[in-house]
């Protein structure tokens, strides 16, 4: 979602600039940081293969002495050692293709270890699915887009074994109250994520309803947390609007239609995605298409991909216009940013006072910050045409980058011939509307307009 463009912008100069020679430094210490991890391992190997120094003793306790001695050298606890350790061997042995990428200053530490973090419970026969794509993104994405992209390619390669892991994972989940200070405790609950995401989903809903009122002056968190403890000890919402207790859950699921079928289809399709979460079991997905108003449905054509049905039933209703571009988009459409998207503002790309119309092809969720920086901080943003919802930001030093949509416009097709239908991949994946299609049909009445760029507390603070 995120890349540079190298050509430097129209009337930049082209000489190194600040930023040319921070990255110049980013790439030595990207170089050094593959020699460390070359360098740790070579001194573990080594170590494990004399016969003298530690007198036969069993690998375990020779790790542990080059452990101590690692983390006293390099001022560090001996856990963070350890670490270190694991990865210069995963990175040395496993993943040599993430290391060379490392030294020749392509990807980051960071990148490296978070990609040692996320691949490595992976079964060996699926690395092959894995890792290529992997050291793609590492390349090309910011950390957060990496890890998010990263783990939703292995969730999708393990979705084969996702039911059997989803119902073990089930097996542990529980409450648990840890003491804090000044008389406050966290109280956490291990459950599934689906329902995590619905329940605060409904806590938000809740408190925007409750912060309405004349005179209050508690932020979201707090009254989340007050709603919380209303529901759990009293049972009872009282703080909540009498019109607002009837709120439900939102959350979205994005099914392959073939998937809900109970055959063989099924199975060979691609795995149900509740947004913000990834895959889920075949079985829980059909139960959250089974008519519940608190979820939308977004079900695509196993072959072309085009839209069938996107759900919308539920308890006061976003704007179609905004709950669509949020959809597109996923998260704020600020570089690197990992915002959702529920907690942005919708933003004109070209602005309402220069002309700039409210259709889909103008509009994106951007976070408080990057909103403000977009129309204060120097940069030139503009959608990319025919890209399907891609913004191109240019820096105040001419450095171009383009943040991808999640998703794209829906689009219908011609029927693809036999062979084409052959090489189809069931999936989700749509585009925007050829030329001449008009996207009037989706603007909102004019009364509405002017809610779309409003300011919503529940962003990202600047």
């Amino acid at each position: 979602m995120f890349t540079e463009d190298g050509d430097p912008a129209e009337g930049v100069h082209e000489a190194p600039d600040l930023i040319d020679r921070v990255l110049e430094i980013a790439g030595m210490e990207s170089t050094f940081a593959a020699q460390r991890f070359q360098r740790v391992d070579e001194m573990r190997r080594e170590a494990l293969a004399q016969t003298t120094t530690f007198r036969g003793a069993i690998p375990e306790i020779i790790e542990r002495s080059l452990r101590l001695e690692l983390a006293t050298a390099l001022r560090i606890t001996e856990s963070a050692a350890d670490r270190m350790f694991l990865e210069a061997d995963a990175l040395v042995h496993r993943y040599p293709a993430v290391l060379d990428s490392l030294a020749n200053a392509r990807t980051t530490e960071r990148h490296a270890q978070a990609f040692v973090e996320l691949v490595d419970p992976v079964e060996p026969e699926l690395l092959d699915r894995v890792v290529p794509k992997g050291v793609q993104l590492a390349e090309t994405l910011p950390l957060g887009s990496f890890r998010r992209e990263l783990r939703k390619l292995v969730e999708i390669v393990r979705v084969a074994t996702l039911d059997e892991r989803y119902r073990e994972a089930l097996k542990l989940r529980r409450v648990v109250v840890e003491p804090s200070v000044e008389g406050m405790a966290w109280l956490s609950i291990y459950m599934p994520a689906i329902e995590a995401r619905a329940s605060m989903n409904r806590l938000t809903a809740l408190a925007k309803a409750v912060r309405e009122r004349e005179g209050e002056t508690r932020t979201l968190d707090e009254l989340r947390a007050d709603i919380v403890g209303d529901l759990l000890v009293e049972g009872r919402t009282d703080g909540v609007p009498e019109a607002d207790r009837g709120i439900h859950a939102i959350v979205t699921v994005t099914v392959p239609a073939l998937s809900l079928l109970e055959n063989g289809a099924a199975a060979s399709g691609e795995p149900a995605v509740v947004e913000g979460i990834g895959p889920i079991p075949i079985w829980r997905a059909r139960e959250l298409c089974g008519g519940d108003p608190g979820w939308m449905r977004v079900l695509t054509h196993p072959e072309s991909g085009t839209v069938l049905s996107v759900g919308r039933k539920k308890y006061k209703p976003p704007k179609s216009m905004q709950r669509f571009v949020r959809w597109r988009a996923g998260r704020c459409m600020g570089p690197g940013c990992p915002a959702s998207s529920e907690r942005c503002e919708i933003d004109h790309t070209v602005a309402w006072e220069d002309g700039g119309r409210t259709e889909v092809s103008n509009l994106g969720p951007l976070c408080v910050g990057h909103h403000t920086i977009k129309h204060h901080g120097g940069w030139q943003v503009a959608q990319v045409e025919g890209s399907g919802g891609a913004i191109e930001w240019t820096s105040p030093s001419g450095r171009r980058y383009v943040v991808e949509p999640e998703r794209r416009l829906p689009v219908f097709i011609e029927e693809p011939s036999p062979a084409d239908r052959a090489e189809r991949v069931e999936t989700a994946e749509i585009d925007l509307p050829p030329d001449g299609v008009e996207l009037a049909e989706l603007d909102e009445p004019d009364e509405d307009r002017a809610e779309l760029d409003g300011p919503d507390e529940d962003c990202l603070p600047f």
